[in-house]
């Protein structure tokens, strides 16, 4: 609607209000009846007469009208008394809007608001929770000092209301009362205390808010409430939460110790080879001791993280600078992809982003680098967006993108904003003095400047080349000759005195065009600006004393026009240079070093950001955008040294304390423990027994028992002994009679109350018994382990009990793992101790299986052996974020692998660093290459926040380095994941002599000249390569290390000392794969790998040689 047609509608009304209107203006005065005509002071006449009316609806339409007046800005305070009338309305929907009204104009019609204040203090008991917000918000609208007790018990009340609405009001309110009358400073932070144990979001904000404008400084009243507000951070409003955050850095940076202390210490790379295990975790722990993050300093970081999403650009702001201000340096990254997203917004919020993102910049180059083309300056950005850019620009620029913002700078000097250009230019001169590699491009291509028409354009080219130039004057002369022949042309004063103060610096490499300059400055000195003749006299004053003869007439020409110039800077500048360059009898002593004064060494100039200095201000303030202190500002305290009590922000009910202690977890061990401690006391006590009486039972037993450990899961799996051999059978013999002596020793153990000592004679002669059985015939104790777990018809009834109790704690160890035990029992294998496998890991079958893979004769001697040294890096799998609070990273452990013996063992840690419980992880969809196939881990019921779990997978990668792909999935989402092997992990060590190295060396070698003859491409192919390095890097522990580190390769012993070879099987095929270094003179040696499969043998050439060449 018009500004026309709602002033007709204003005049006219509608319905009855147009007859009242026009009844009003009949009666008033005949000039009334011109309408639109009639003069101001009665246009609002027929609004007044509405609001006087009878009627419901008159007056509701009044007031719909006086509050579209003031929404768009018209004066309506002459309506005030018509309006205060109708407070007392019992519509509901008209004492809402004279509440909106009164609110606007209470505060500059005070006389007349304090009549209603009876008024007032009945709606503060209204049923309605919107007209008590309202009568309080107009109660502490009316600034009179008199009524200040009346507003403290309407505050007091209000806080305690049952709607939040009210007690957000009362919350507002608190801070109107304290501008009034700041004396009620103490009983307002007694209301303040209040409302900040208030648990509604509603009223969180507002309190906050309070809270910083009365009492600030009062940190204690925020001890007890910092987890809930940290908590309900979330849930607030948005302006609620800007307030909230801010407040929380402040105390953040009071009550935490810096977490930019852990950056320290020492990185992966640089700790020895062969340090110990225990010394590595020594230093963990020191560093861990050093600085370990507080849980609450945690729980604020973790709990704004997701506000970096809200579409308010304000609340990003804010958890942005928190992020800047408390968090670890490592962690800041993580709102620079949302501060560049701000950059979409408007250009007021652009400009404050800006403002902040250069700040940042300065100090930390790296959170911003990869959104470098977020910030290429857009034809549509205002001068002040382009200026920010180009700043943010500058401080990006490194020697890996400085060719890029180069040619991106030549588009923006074209541009036909000057202003702008102007400041690239000078971007491009700080670029120079920051690079030194491009010191030389950028300053020719200022010199390429000199020539555009566009005279501000050259002007700042003169200006920058000036303070390029001045450090390092001696190599750049033709310049200076260049810029002399411009003086003609530029008219810009302060180009024109920038070019003479070069020539006046270096007159003594330009001696014949310096006169000449001076002798033409001289005819133009009348008509010169006054920073043009201040440089004249400088430059007349230089070479007077360097070329006098040339010059002095010239010199004395100047003095004289300047001794009577118009600007007393330049008559006093002149007065002193005639003293000080032309000695007389009144010149001091001060004339005999007019030469070190006038032509002394000048600094050059550092050229700096003009946002370096603002880190002294809080991001994200009014102060930090300006420059300067703002009313109102606080101050970021620094880091305390030590933190203060921690203890003081726990409550009655420790609620988040459920986050950081691992209940959970002890409520399910505990009961565990207890079960097995009575078991396991009685073990004890009859091992010690058995010791006691004969120790050769004892020694068996415990054999037995160690096996049980590792092998008792596997014969509970009915498909585990079909393929094994004789030898393995005598294993399993021997594990079923120690269950049998076990069961026998515990039925013992429960008859021993009546007569013990016969029990026990008995206990003997059937252990003496069946020593002697086991050792007599391996193929009856198979036979009989057999018939013990098919049949147990045969056995009594005391023993199945017995079994019953001994299978019972595994089973209930491991409820989920019904199919496969080994694997559960993996997973708790530490991952930095691969020598833990199971003891017959060289059993007889195992053997035989191994020689059946091997190609040459001699394969008895060829035995797979442990591996020589496992690497403790980890490989990313999924990140944090992209698995939605899930991550996982992988390891190669260089076990062997349970699942089949063509696999390759990979161990999973999967971690839960979100607040809430992942359940159902499994392994989902496969996408793998033909032929390679994958173990899946069994699936992970739940696992808890904070929580860590490592698992064991299978896959066989065909002695290749493709990639596995795969679904990593819980109950909720799927995620995609890639798992690549490095060519020495698809490696088993083989234990093998020298004579048996060369052996196999030999033959497969003549094997493979045999086959070429034949035309085909089969056989052993040898690849070399040629190192260099420094003799140091060439000893046996350093090459030891260094290929070891790479491939899992088992030590050959050498009986030269110039030569090192290793052995190994891929893991697929068992093919051999036989490395050898060689010595040679100086420092040069020579790799060779014969292998079969030559793509991995010249994958493995390429890895080894940088690592062994290096040093």
């Amino acid at each position: 609607m018009s500004s026309n047609s709602f002033a007709y509608n204003e005049q006219s009304g509608g319905g009855e209000a147009a007859e009242l209107g026009q009844e009003a203006t009949s009666t008033i005065s005949p000039s009334g009846a011109f309408g639109l005509f009639s003069s101001d002071w009665k246009k609002n006449e027929d609004l007044k007469q509405m609001l006087e009316s009878n009627k419901d609806s008159a007056k509701l339409d009044a007031m719909k009208r006086i509050v579209g007046m003031i929404a768009k800005g018209k004066n309506a305070s002459e309506l005030f008394p018509a309006v205060v009338k109708n407070v007392a309305s019992k519509n509901i929907e008209i004492k809402k809007l004279v509440y909106v009204y009164l609110v606007r104009y209470a505060e500059e019609q005070q006389d007349l608001a304090l009549l209603s204040i009876s008024t007032f203090q009945r709606a503060l008991k209204d049923p309605n929770q919107l007209i008590r917000a309202s009568a309080l918000r107009v109660l502490s609208s009316i600034r009179v000092p008199i009524i200040v007790p009346v507003m403290m018990l309407a505050i007091k009340e209000a806080s305690a209301d049952l709607s939040p609405y009210v007690r957000k009001n009362a919350a507002h309110a608190i801070q109107k009362l304290y501008s009034l009358d700041p004396e009620q400073k103490e009983m307002l932070i007694e209301v303040i205390e209040k409302l900040l144990k208030d648990k509604s979001t509603l009223v969180a904000g507002s309190v906050v808010m309070a809270f910083e404008e009365v009492c600030p400084d009062r940190i204690d009243l925020i001890h007890r409430n910092y987890r809930k507000l940290c908590n309900l951070l979330v849930d607030v409003e948005e302006w609620g939460q800007v307030v909230i955050i801010h407040m929380l850095t402040r105390y953040a940076r009071t009550q935490f110790v810096s977490p930019w202390r852990e950056d320290g210490g020492l990185e992966d790379n640089e700790k020895n080879f062969y340090e110990s295990e225990e010394e590595e975790e020594k230093e963990k722990s020191s560093r861990k001791k050093s600085y370990a993050m507080d849980p609450d300093h945690r729980l604020l970081i973790r709990n704004t993280k997701p506000l970096l999403q809200s579409r308010n650009a304000a609340v990003v702001m804010a958890v942005a600078q928190l992020y800047w201000h408390i968090s670890p340096k490592s962690e800041a990254g993580v709102i620079s992809k949302s501060l560049v997203r701000l950059l979409r917004s408007n250009r007021e919020v652009q400009y404050i982003v800006l403002q902040n993102i250069a700040t940042m910049s300065i100090e930390r180059k790296g959170m911003f680098e990869p959104y470098l083309k977020s910030f290429y300056v857009r034809s549509t950005d205002p001068t002040m967006i382009k200026t920010l850019k180009l700043e943010i620009l500058t401080n990006l620029a490194n020697e890996a993108n400085i060719s890029t913002l180069l040619r991106e700078f030549q588009t923006y000097v074209r541009s036909q904003d000057k202003e702008f250009a102007a400041a690239t230019i000078q971007t491009i001169g700080r670029c120079a003095t920051s690079i030194t590699e491009v010191t030389d491009t950028c300053l020719n291509g200022l010199v390429c400047l000199l020539s555009n028409r566009d005279e501000i354009v050259v002007a700042e080219s003169v200006v920058v080349i000036k303070k390029l130039l001045q450090m390092q004057p001696a190599q750049h002369g033709e310049i200076i000759k260049h810029m002399a022949k411009l003086l003609d042309s530029i008219t810009v004063p302060v180009a024109r005195a920038s070019i003479l103060w070069l020539i006046g610096e270096n007159c003594e490499r330009v001696p014949k065009i310096a006169p000449d300059v001076l002798r033409k400055m001289a005819k133009s000195f009348t008509s010169e600006d006054d920073l043009v003749k201040l440089q004249i006299l400088n430059l007349a004053a230089k070479l007077y004393l360097t070329n006098s003869k040339q010059t002095k007439l010239l010199t004395q020409y100047i003095l004289n026009l300047g001794k009577y110039d118009q600007n007393y800077d330049i008559r006093d500048r002149t007065r002193f240079i005639r003293q000080l360059i032309v000695p007389n009898e009144k010149s001091g002593a001060l004339s005999k070093y007019a030469k070190k004064i006038f032509l002394a060494q000048k600094p050059a100039p550092l050229l700096e950001s003009p946002f370096k200095d603002r880190d002294r201000f809080q991001l994200g303030t009014l102060s930090h955008t300006l420059n300067i202190k703002a009313s109102g500002y606080l101050e970021l305290s620094n880091w305390p040294e030590v933190a203060p009590d921690p203890s003081v922000r726990n409550v009655e009910v420790i609620e988040s304390a459920k986050e950081w202690t691992p209940l959970g977890k002890t409520k399910k061990e505990k009961p565990m423990k207890k079960f097995y401690s009575e078991s396991e006391e009685e073990d004890e006590e009859e091992e010690k027994e058995d010791e006691d009486e004969n120790p050769s039972d004892s020694s068996s037993d415990s054999e037995s028992g160690s096996g049980s450990e590792s092998g008792d899961t596997g014969t509970s799996n009915e498909d585990s002994s079909e393929d094994s051999s004789s030898g393995q059978d005598s294993e399993t013999g021997s594990q079923a009679e120690a269950e049998r002596q076990k069961v026998a020793k515990r039925n013992s153990k429960t008859k021993r109350k009546s007569d013990s000592e016969n029990r026990e004679k008995k206990n003997e002669n059937s252990r003496a018994s069946e020593s002697s059985s086991e050792e007599s015939s391996s193929m009856e104790d198979s036979s009989s382990e057999s018939e013990s777990e098919s049949g147990s018809d045969s056995e009594p009834a005391p023993r199945n009990v017995a079994t019953a109790k001994e299978r019972k704690p595994q089973q209930e160890r491991h409820p989920p793992s019904k199919d496969v035990f080994l694997l559960d029992l993996d997973d708790f294998n530490p991952v930095s101790t691969p020598v833990a496998l199971p003891t017959p890991a060289l059993s007889p079958s195992l053997i035989a299986d191994l020689e059946g893979l091997n190609l040459s004769t001699s394969s008895s001697v060829i035995n797979v052996s442990t591996p020589v040294f496992v690497p403790t890096k980890t490989h990313e799998l999924l990140h944090r974020m992209h698995g939605k609070g899930l991550a996982a990273h992988y390891c190669f452990p260089r076990q062997p692998c349970i699942f089949s013996d063509k696999m390759v063992s990979v161990q999973i840690t999967l971690t839960n660093t979100s607040d809430r419980k992942i359940e159902n992880i499994h392994i989902g969809g496969k996408r793998l290459p033909v032929g390679m196939q994958m173990h899946a881990f069994h699936p992970i019921d739940s696992l808890e926040p904070e929580g860590s779990v490592t698992v064991s997978v299978g896959i066989d990668f065909c002695d290749s380095t493709q990639t596995a792909s795969f679904q990593l999935c819980t109950k909720d989402d799927c995620f995609n994941v890639t798992l690549q092997p490095p060519v020495g992990e698809l490696l088993s060590p083989v234990a093998m002599s020298e004579k048996d190295f060369k052996k196999e060396q030999a033959c497969l070698c003549l094997t493979s000249i045999c086959s070429a003859n034949q035309g085909t491409l089969t056989g052993m192919n040898e690849t070399s390569a040629t190192l260099i390095a420094a003799p140091q890097n060439f000893t046996p522990s350093m090459i030891l290390q260094k290929v070891v580190n790479v491939a899992n390769l088992g030590a050959v012993p050498s009986s030269q000392d110039n030569v090192h070879r290793f052995a190994a099987r891929t893991v697929h095929s068992g093919s051999l794969m036989l490395v050898t270094v060689e010595l040679k003179e100086g420092s040069t040696a020579q790799l060779i790998i014969n292998t079969e499969k030559t793509v991995i043998g010249s994958v493995l050439l390429r890895e080894l040689k940088p690592v062994l060449s290096q040093g």
